[in-house]
């Protein structure tokens, strides 16, 4: 049975320094510290990758982190994949999390996060589902 959860979020991105690769494509790394409010109570650390020209309507980021807290009532944590993309100004956005990456009383979680910024602040919607004996 797929569930719904939803809520806010607060982000904070530090640069981090480049390495080789990241200094010869050009592409800038982040930090991310995450705080989440609502069917999500809990923190996240990651780290993002992006490059492009979000000024000019175009850029691409990749990001992994992990989501460590309660989700509707469920201690644990997951891992999320996004994989984001910018053209033209419209926005294309996938979030996943990772299998196997549920801990806890989220193990063998799956489902896709869908992010919402609007007037600067964040928020989210999480579709999922978790096994028959963590219901």
């Amino acid at each position: 049975m797929t569930r719904h959860a939803e809520g806010t979020f607060d982000v904070k991105m530090t640069p981090l320094p480049a390495d080789d690769a990241t200094t010869a494509a050009s592409i800038g790394r982040y930090a991310l510290d995450k705080q989440f409010h609502g069917d999500i109570e809990g923190t996240s650390k990651g780290e993002m990758l992006g490059s492009g020209d979000p000024s000019k309507g175009s850029a691409g980021y990749v990001a992994i982190e992990r989501i460590t807290g309660t989700l509707n009532g469920h201690s644990g944590s997951f891992a999320l994949q996004h994989n984001g993309s910018m053209h033209q100004g419209t926005f294309l956005l996938e979030v996943t999390v990772v299998p196997g990456t549920g801990t806890g009383e989220l193990a063998g979680i799956s489902g896709t996060m869908k992010i919402i910024i609007s007037a600067g602040k964040h928020s989210y919607t999480f579709e999922y589902t978790l096994p028959e004996s963590a219901q």
